[in-house]
C-alpha cells in the first residue's frame, strides 16, 4: 500500500512557512485531480530585500495572484519556474512575472496541443511561452538557495521538477503526489518515460518531496518504492485481464477500477491506455490496428 498523506491544513491565500527556505501559498482550485488546490512555492529567506524564486504560480485566479504578490512584497523575485504547461500550473506565470519583473523558466511546451480528455482538469495552457527554455541540469541561484532543473517527463512530455540543493528536496510538480497516484494520459503523457523518470527520482535519495498538490512526502524512500510497485502491479493486472479474454480498454476498466467512482473511469481508461502503449513497445502485447483507445489488444 502507498502511504498516502491526505491531511493538509488549508487556508486559501495564506502564506505558510514550511521549511527554512520554503513558503507555500495554495490556490482555491480544489478538485478530483488537484486535491486541495495548486500549491505555489516561494523559495528563499523570508526577509525584507531577500531574493526569491517562485515555482508554479498556478491557475488564472486574481485572488491567488494578489496572495502571491503579498507573499513576496519587499523581496526581489529573480526567477519564475514552471513544472509543466497544464492549466492548474502555468497560466498565472506570465501575469505574475510581468508584475515582479522576472523571467519565466520552463521546459519547451509541446509542439501541438496533445493532452487527452477523459474528464481531466489538466488541459494544456496553449498560450504559455517561457522566456528561458530548460532541458534539465540547469542551475539557478539566489540568496542562500540553489535550484537545479531535473527533467521528469511522463505525466507531461515537458514536465520539469526542481531540486532545492540546500535541503536535498524536490519540487515534484505532478510527477509524484503525496495524496494520490499521478495521471499519465496519452498522447502527451507517456508511461515508459514516466517510469524512467520515477527511477531517476528514486536514485537521487531526496530527503523531502514537495508536490504542487497536497502535503509533502517526508519519507520518500518507502513512499517511492510503493509508488513504483503500484504501477508494476497495475501493469500485471492489465496483462491478467488480457489473459482472461478482455480485448478492449472499455472491457478492462470496470474490473480494474471496480472500487473507484465511475465518474473517474474515463481518466482511468487513459491510464490503462498508457500502460498498453508501453506493453506494445516492449513486445508483450499486440494492438490491432495500433495502440489507440478503441484498439483490440492481445497478449503475445
Amino acid at each position: 500500500m502507498i502511504p498516502f498523506v491526505r491531511e493538509l491544513d488549508v487556508a486559501y491565500g495564506r502564506v505558510d512557512p514550511v521549511s527554512p527556505l520554503i513558503r507555500r501559498v495554495i490556490a482555491a482550485n480544489p478538485g478530483p485531480f488537484t486535491f486541495t488546490g495548486t500549491g505555489t512555492y516561494v523559495v528563499g529567506r523570508a526577509e525584507p530585500g531577500a531574493g526569491v524564486a517562485v515555482i508554479d504560480p498556478g491557475p488564472p485566479d486574481d485572488a491567488h495572484l494578489a496572495a502571491l504578490l503579498a507573499a513576496v512584497k519587499g523581496q526581489t523575485v529573480s526567477h519564475v519556474l514552471v513544472t509543466h504547461t497544464h492549466r492548474d500550473h502555468s497560466p498565472l506565470a506570465r501575469p505574475f512575472a510581468r508584475i515582479v519583473g522576472a523571467p519565466v523558466l520552463a521546459a519547451r511546451p509541446p509542439a501541438q496541443v496533445v493532452h487527452a480528455s477523459g474528464g481531466l482538469d489538466e488541459d494544456e495552457d496553449e498560450a504559455f511561452a517561457p522566456d528561458v527554455i530548460l532541458t534539465g541540469g540547469e542551475m539557478v541561484a539566489g540568496d542562500g538557495w540553489t535550484l537545479e532543473a531535473m527533467a521528469t517527463p511522463g505525466h507531461a512530455s515537458n514536465h520539469m521538477a526542481f531540486v532545492l540543493r540546500e535541503e536535498n528536496a524536490l519540487f515534484s510538480g505532478d510527477h509524484v503526489m503525496g495524496w494520490s497516484t499521478t495521471v499519465v494520459a496519452p498522447p502527451d503523457g507517456d508511461m515508459t518515460a514516466y517510469m524512467a523518470s520515477l527511477e531517476a527520482v528514486i536514485a537521487r535519495g531526496f530527503s523531502t518531496i514537495w508536490p504542487t498538490h497536497g502535503a509533502p512526502i517526508t519519507e520518500p524512500g518507502p513512499f517511492l518504492t510503493a509508488y513504483r510497485a503500484h504501477r508494476l502491479e497495475r501493469e500485471r493486472q492489465i496483462l491478467d485481464r488480457l489473459a482472461a479474454g478482455d480485448r478492449r480498454i472499455a472491457d478492462m476498466v470496470p474490473t480494474l477500477y471496480a472500487g473507484v467512482d465511475e465518474r473517474l473511469w474515463p481518466a482511468a481508461a487513459l491510464s490503462v491506455w498508457a500502460h498498453l502503449i508501453a506493453l506494445v513497445r516492449q513486445g508483450r502485447v499486440v494492438a490491432e490496428p495500433e495502440a489507440a483507445p478503441q484498439a483490440v489488444y492481445r497478449p503475445v
